[in-house]
């Protein structure tokens, strides 16, 4: 049986940022290190300029292991302001994760509901590897990804507010 395609965590933040603005800040893939606590970095290759169905990106992260690894990324889905989303390939080209963050409107004037998830792929993963040699690590890592996706959104919520007096 396969435990870990299709496993999924997801969060739902407000921020006291406008829709538009964090909009510029999930599409920020180049500033990714600056936020999340796994993801050092990330830039868009073969030419994407921004997000767009279909442009690619390389993202770096760093495990609490130490493990280091370079991923490449395609954007499936960027409708401003609402919708950004891409996949995760394994060496082999196939979907190791699927990535998404959808805006909406907050309850206040300003504000954002942020929705962010993560849905595991089939393809190679070290999430696989992990829950081949201990069934239970998938749980760990669920717990590990929805703590740092909630770090990285009040991160950049933190970095736009403590900017927000010279936009």
């Amino acid at each position: 049986m396969d435990m870990v395609t299709g496993a999924q965590v997801a969060v739902t933040l407000p921020v006291p940022i406008p829709r538009e603005r964090m909009w510029d800040l999930i599409t920020a893939v180049d500033r990714i290190g600056e936020w999340s606590p796994e993801a050092t970095g990330a830039g868009w290759c073969d030419g994407a300029q921004g997000p767009a169905p279909g442009a690619r990106f390389i993202a770096t992260n760093r495990f609490a292991n130490g493990v280091e690894s370079r991923v490449t990324c395609v954007v499936i889905e960027a409708e401003r302001p609402s919708t950004f989303a891409w996949q995760v390939l394994d060496k082999a080209g196939l979907v190791g994760s699927t990535w998404r963050y959808q805006l909406s409107e907050g309850d206040d004037p300003g504000n954002t509901l942020v929705h962010h998830s993560f849905t595991h792929g089939p393809g190679a993963s070290g999430a696989r590897v992990a829950v081949r040699a201990d069934p239970q690590a998938l749980s760990g890592r669920l717990i590990t990804l929805f703590h740092n996706m909630t770090t990285t959104i009040a991160a950049m919520a933190a970095a736009d507010s403590a900017t927000g007096a010279t936009r």
